[in-house]
């Protein structure tokens, strides 16, 4: 009873984003146990299906034909997908194509999907949908390699990689598929959405469409790294049962391991250092956690891995898709969208952000709120319908003779750039991201633990960072890989002795940011390495403005609005890590990823920071080692760190602002 509880819960979580991402949404942040990897047991989603009807998926059942095939690519290796067709032959329609390492399951001509669109709306105004396994995925055939090198022009004819596969199996799809109108788009969410980019290299001319939804750019910065801080959590539970070898091609994934506590702090805690991973836990049999560990700096094993060099020429119609509290994947939307912008001259490459987690976008649950972020409206069910819909209907539907809904196809008159802004929970369009027209602002830290708009010579602010007790994440008991942390209430950090706050008065106007945050510390430690963490937080007042009353809901609620952190060996280089010299003030610079983010009239600008995030990022020892994943307990050692706020030292925060 205990582990159908679990699965159901694990199910729950999962449901938001299985929309976005059909094949994919099985997999990242969807498991309630510790230790277990973010495949969803299909015996419980089945028994979740049987409860309750499904009006949706009697509709595909209904009006859709599906079909299995093994493509074969140029290499002889064959890739299981499957097509759903819709029933009506009377016209010829798009195809919308998902390429994933989750398992398009369920296996059998017979057995359906529950949803294959990115929304309920694209089975309704029909498309044909094709899922595929990638090759050394499930029932692919060939090897599987993480983020493998996109490198096939290099090596020559015959050569495979990512982007070959994905121009056979479109060059295949076109040629084989009944009803189709020679025009494909792709989408995906995280690991789907990398495939997706991946599909504009050197793309097929078939591909007309793409939406890269929180994709991977360069896993060296997303997912299991913050400028070289290691996400535990993820990592570990992502790649317990993602990351075991396969004897060929199989409909299940490997066996995850049970879970040991439901509390991520007490279990990482208990683990110790990196090094006892494989130690007490994974035995060496997970191949790219060793790879992972042997490359512990930005090398050419990582370089080779970053899909961004490959997008300089995108020709299919493009839209970037993001959540500002995507814990998983915010790097890759929003460097994707900037490379793809940066090197191609047409206007067609779109950026949406929105108030989401990853793929909240896609839920069919909605995007109203995010733990104790209430955001007034389903912003998730707009975007699907004024923007997702609408742009592939327009490059896949329009002028198309041979469909019937051809003509309703129109230009969808997107913007370059849809972003919400926070704070005050509305959309805005920009015709770029970030917007031009905003203003330099810098606020300089102060002894006073103020921000100020000028220099001050005010001497340093001191604080503790002991790796027996880090700083926690999250005030609430977790895994260590959750969502609502990243909106949640900074009062139980501001409170602690190991935390420096830095705020604003009482702003008497309201404050737009705009784009990155810019830190400029000057830090010294009594060691020889540190990490830094930021927070960027809105104070709330603890009155209703409207009532004058005490808000006892959220009165003085201090509210993330974006984190970042630097492992401090990286301060000059990602690549050439070196230490600090011990009580030696030294200059850190590094950003925090953009907001578009307004603090009304009566809240405060707060920075908290701090040299610890746990679990969510790992212990840094404090002593300088060559690899912290081969640290030994002996390494970890409490520090004395400052931050120094004077006129030769000045420590600053440099951001822009809108009117």
């Amino acid at each position: 009873m205990r582990d159908l509880a679990t699965r159901l819960v694990a199910c729950s979580l999962l449901f938001a984003g299985a929309i976005a991402n059909n094949a994919a949404a099985n997999s990242l942040v969807t498991s309630n146990s510790l230790a277990t990897s973010a495949l969803v047991s299909t015996s419980a989603t089945a028994a979740l299906a049987t409860e309750k009807a499904n009006p949706r998926a009697d509709f595909i059942r209904a009006n859709y034909t599906k079909y299995e095939y093994q493509i074969p690519m140029r290499d002889g290796v064959k890739l299981f997908t499957s097509v759903y067709v819709p029933n009506d032959d009377s016209q010829s329609y798009p195809m919308m194509f998902q390429r994933t390492p989750y398992r398009v399951a369920p296996y059998g001509s017979d057995k359906y999907k529950r949803a294959l669109g990115p929304s309920e709306s694209f089975e309704k105004d029909k498309f044909i949908f094709v899922f595929q396994d990638v090759r050394g995925k499930y029932m692919s055939e060939g090897e599987f390699v993480n983020m493998r090198p996109q490198d096939a022009y290099k090596r020559g004819k015959g050569a495979t990689d990512d982007a070959t596969d994905t121009f056979d199996s479109i060059d295949w799809l076109v040629k084989n598929i009944p009803n189709n109108n020679g025009k494909v788009g792709m989408w995906g969410t995280s690991y789907p959405g990398y495939y997706t980019s991946v599909a504009s290299i050197n793309s097929h001319p078939a591909l007309k469409a793409i939406s890269p939804q929180a994709p991977i750019a360069d896993w060296f910065f997303d997912d299991f790294h913050r400028n070289g801080a290691f996400v535990t959590p993820m990592a570990f539970i992502f790649f317990d049962s993602f990351d075991k070898k396969r004897e060929g091609p199989q409909a299940h994934g490997a066996k995850r391991m049970d879970s040991v506590t439901p509390d991520g702090y007490q279990f990482f805690k208990e683990l110790g250092p990196l090094s006892n991973v494989n130690k007490k836990y994974f035995n060496e049999t997970r191949p790219f956690w060793n790879e992972l560990t042997e490359h512990p700096n930005y090398d050419d094993y990582w370089k080779a891995r970053d899909v961004l060099q490959h997008l300089g020429n995108t020709k299919p119609a493009t839209l970037v898709v993001g959540g500002w509290y995507d814990t998983e994947d915010l790097y890759g939307p929003l460097y994707t969208y900037q490379t793809m912008s940066d090197n191609n001259k047409k206007d067609h490459i779109k950026l949406v952000m929105g108030p989401w987690y990853h793929g909240q976008w896609n839920s069919r649950s909605g995007g109203s709120k995010l733990g104790e972020a209430n955001f007034g409206f389903d912003t998730s069910k707009w975007f699907q319908e004024e923007i997702q819909l609408p742009f592939f209907k327009e490059h896949l539907k329009g002028n198309d003779k041979n469909s019937k809904k051809g003509k309703n196809a129109k230009a969808s008159n997107i913007a370059t750039a849809t972003i919400f802004e926070t704070g005050s929970n509305r959309w805005r369009k920009f015709d770029v991201w970030p917007p031009k027209e905003a203003k330099a602002q810098t606020l300089f830290l102060s002894g006073n633990e103020s921000l100020s708009a000028t220099k001050n010579d005010t001497g340093a602010s001191e604080y503790i960072s002991d790796p027996n007790k880090p700083v926690p994440h999250s005030a609430k008991i977790s895994r260590g890989w959750d969502r609502p942390y990243m909106v949640e209430d900074q009062r139980f950090a501001a409170r602690r002795p190991d935390v420096l706050v830095f705020e604003t008065e009482v702003l008497d106007d309201d404050l737009t940011l705009s784009g990155a945050i810019d830190l400029d510390l000057w830090f010294s430690t009594t060691q020889s390495a540190a990490d830094i963490v930021v927070k960027l937080v809105d104070v709330k007042p603890g009155k209703d403005e409207t009532s004058n009353r005490v808000d006892r809901a959220t009165g003085n609620r201090h509210e993330l609005v974006r984190w970042g952190v630097i492992r401090g060996r990286f301060r000059d280089s990602m690549s050439d890590p070196k230490p600090f010299k011990p009580n030696t003030p030294t200059q850190v610079k590094f950003e925090l990823y953009d907001v578009l983010h307004t603090f009304k009239r009566g809240h405060k600008l707060q920075i908290q920071i701090q040299s610890s995030m746990f679990p969510f990022i790992d212990i840094n020892p404090q002593k300088y080692v060559d690899n912290i994943f081969d640290a030994k307990e002996s390494d970890f050692t409490r520090a004395f760190h400052k931050i120094y706020h004077t006129k030769k030292y000045p420590s600053a925060i440099k951001f822009k602002t809108l009117d």
